[in-house]
């Protein structure tokens, strides 16, 4: 998943408009970039605890399984994905600490009033606002961090922010199962939207601006960057850069489709074992754990760990074997997206949950080694001075199609299989996870075709 489920790339400025701001001394870093993680930590929780909520609302709204998949999926990244854009341009000219300030407050605003959704179009609503707020953190904290670290540290700053994906969605599910559980999925919405609160009002009144340089900055980036017509004129020459685009497009479709269903894949086909297995945890730590938590701790668990260490693998293994042949970047996506399929069919197949769990871990690890390999070649493939609008352009599309379309693709095949093939709910789950999954077949022809033409549109 990206910025989706996904890491976003760092944004490199031209190489002949130096930002003019002076980074920040090494303690107020520490502090602001801390800061900035708790509020893209908080950006995931919020975002992502739904996910483990859906069965218990679906029960309680009487909802159908596209309900669930619009509500999670293209309500809130139509919003989020448009508004990016016109969100970052502001961040060139005003107060980056009051546009994140004000997001955090909006979003964790809309998350608690989830909570108190009394049909499905209010609950669409909400989701929308939550979607409106989170566009606003990530454009103007990637622009801040580019002021406070000095150059040569600007990757490893952006790198430690992105953790924020990883630990936000494992924390979602973890409270967000264990809440529900205790006091029900309307007081999970509540919680999740509390920390938002104290972000917001630590960024309003402590995060650094470097305002006396920002106009000037400003300045001198505008004069040097290429228009969104010229950026776009080049990438219609470069094929790498559509093959990669869709590739991860299609992988971010399968990951953000399968997000929503996986907790209700498990409550309808195998409710015993995971009562079972909730209890039995429960009482090895002496808390009345139920199957809504249980679920929440170990797939928070499952996707935070192996989605992290597979992010790492993944440009670890494009920047090893890549620096010999450029060709390489794209092998282990294209071969993980492959083996990703017969992988999971397995994991919603068997009849033992723990096994279950463990293929859909490793599953998790391979899922993400995309995110380097993409992010690194797309910022190679086009001049310095394009690079940020083509990040920009990637991540609309993984976005859109991937977060905005995947859920709701799911949750209408889901139906389909459910009522108009008489298969029951829980087989209807089984078989739209199944056929989503089969997407992976074109995500492989995608990251395989850009071998051929990687090395011809690399620019360096």
């Amino acid at each position: 998943m990206t910025d989706t489920a996904a890491p976003v790339a760092p944004t490199p400025k031209p190489a002949d408009t130096p930002s003019g701001v002076q980074p920040l001394a090494k303690p107020v870093r520490t502090y602001a970039l801390s800061l900035l993680l708790g509020i893209y930590t908080i950006n995931f929780l919020d975002r992502q605890v739904v996910n483990i909520l859906a069965e218990p609302i679906k029960q309680d709204l009487g909802l159908a399984d596209w309900q669930l998949g619009l509500m999670s999926g293209l309500a809130f990244a139509l919003f989020y994905t448009v508004l990016g854009i016109p969100i970052a341009r502001l961040a060139e000219r005003k107060n980056r600490p009051i546009i994140i300030g004000s997001a955090v407050a909006v979003w964790s605003g809309f998350t608690a009033l989830c909570g108190v959704a009394q049909n499905f179009v209010q609950l669409i609503i909400f989701r929308i606002g939550v979607g409106v707020g989170e566009a606003g953190c990530t454009p103007p904290a990637h622009s801040l961090i580019s002021d406070y670290v000095p150059k040569e540290k600007r990757s490893t700053a952006l790198a430690f922010y992105s953790m924020g994906t990883p630990i936000g969605g494992l924390l979602g599910l973890i409270f967000g199962g264990l809440i529900a559980d205790a006091y029900g999925w309307r007081a999970a919405f509540f919680v999740a939207g509390v920390p938002g609160i104290l972000f917001a009002l630590l960024a309003y009144f402590t995060l650094p601006e470097p305002r006396k340089e920002l106009a000037k900055r400003a300045e001198k980036i505008q004069a040097a960057s290429a228009t969104f017509g010229e950026t776009m004129r080049e990438l219609a020459k470069k094929r790498t850069f559509w093959f990669i685009s869709f590739a991860a497009a299609i992988k971010a479709f399968i990951g953000y489709g399968h997000a929503p269903f996986t907790a209700s894949f498990f409550l309808r086909n195998h409710p015993e074992q995971v009562e079972s297995l909730a209890a039995s945890v429960g009482t090895s730590v002496g808390y009345n754990l139920q199957s809504v938590g249980f679920l929440g701790l170990a797939l928070g668990l499952m996707s935070g760990t192996a989605g992290a260490l597979g992010s790492w693998l993944g440009g670890f293994l494009a920047d090893k074997f890549g620096a010999r042949d450029l060709r390489a970047q794209m092998i282990a996506p294209a071969i993980a997206s492959l083996v990703t399929i017969p992988i999971y069919i397995a994991a919603v197949t068997v009849g033992s949950v723990p096994l279950a769990l463990l293929l859909l871990t490793i599953n998790g690890l391979l899922g993400t080694i995309w995110y380097g390999p993409v992010y690194g070649t797309a910022q190679s493939i086009v001049p310095p001075h394009m690079r940020a609008t083509t990040a920009a352009i990637l991540l609309f599309i993984i976005n859109l199609i991937g977060l905005g379309l995947g859920p709701l693709a799911v949750g209408l095949l889901s139906d389909y299989f459910a009522v108009g093939m008489n298969m029951g709910s829980a087989e209807g789950v089984r078989w739209a996870l199944i056929a989503s999954t089969l997407f992976g077949l074109v995500a492989f022809f995608c990251f395989w075709m850009a071998t051929r033409t990687i090395r011809e549109d690399n620019v360096g």
